[in-house]
């Protein structure tokens, strides 16, 4: 984590920029079999956890697999998909079990010298209570009613309070640092695909998943390959989408 504020860091982009890179990147469905560099892998990485997440408790966790055998298992796994062919696939998990080993984190590699007491005091104590959901979800269940008391008299945060809700809200924060993956990914060269279409059952199967993660999405990493592209862009009218309040 690094001490710079938003204001310290330099901008070197700009608006015309961001949008030729976000406009360049398409799903791409072949790629060509030249591998992709370990330091870009990285590279991208490093740029997919920059993504905000909820509370700063980064609930996610990211597969990175290289091995072509490994890969060739996949494929049916992935229902036939061409682009489950791509030289590299990640599997993007969301993680709703590791809230408590992220609170720890934050105090332990706190960026400066002095933790404020009201960071101590919300990781150490209020997100304990806010995230915790007891065995069963028992203690999600009291929360719940509790809110709805508490709730008749001010505003407060009312999720998550269920193992359901926990789910939901790992898996807003991951899909945030899937998307700067992939940009990461568009701004080296390489042309990616996120796959939601595979067996879930048979996923855990080939791979070694936690029992409570979430697989998000598989995404194929490569260069673009010969009609890479399927179909041309269509996206609907933005009037269609947003409401000027």
């Amino acid at each position: 984590m690094s001490s710079l504020s938003a204001q310290e860091y330099p901008v070197q982009s700009s608006p015309a920029a961001l949008r030729a890179l976000i406009e360049s990147r398409r799903a791409v469905r072949r790629f060509t079999d030249e591998p992709v560099p370990d330091a870009v892998i990285r590279d991208c990485l490093e740029m997919a956890v920059l993504a905000p997440s909820s509370c700063n408790l980064q609930p996610w966790s990211f597969q990175v697999i290289r091995d072509a055998q490994l890969r060739a298992r996949l494929h049916p796994v992935c229902l036939g998909q061409q682009a489950a062919r791509a030289p590299l696939l990640i599997l993007v998990l969301a993680r709703p079990d590791t809230w408590r080993e992220a609170c720890a984190g934050i105090l332990e590699h706190w960026p400066e010298a002095h933790i404020p007491e009201p960071v101590r005091r919300f990781y150490s104590g209020v997100a304990q209570f806010q995230y915790n959901q007891g065995p069963f979800g028992l203690l999600g269940l009291f929360k719940r009613q509790l809110v709805r008391l508490l709730g008749l008299r001010k505003a407060l945060m009312r999720r998550p309070n269920s193992l359901a809700e926990m789910r939901v809200w790992a898996v807003k924060s991951t899909a945030l640092a899937a998307q700067n993956l992939m940009l990461a990914f568009q701004s080296h060269g390489y042309a990616t695909c996120p796959l939601e279409g595979f067996d879930e059952v048979r996923l855990r199967k080939v791979l070694d998943i936690p029992r409570r993660a979430i697989p998000v999405m598989i995404l194929a990493v490569g260069r673009q390959g010969e009609r890479g592209v399927y179909n041309p862009r269509l996206r609907f009218p933005l009037e269609q989408h947003v409401q000027w309040l």
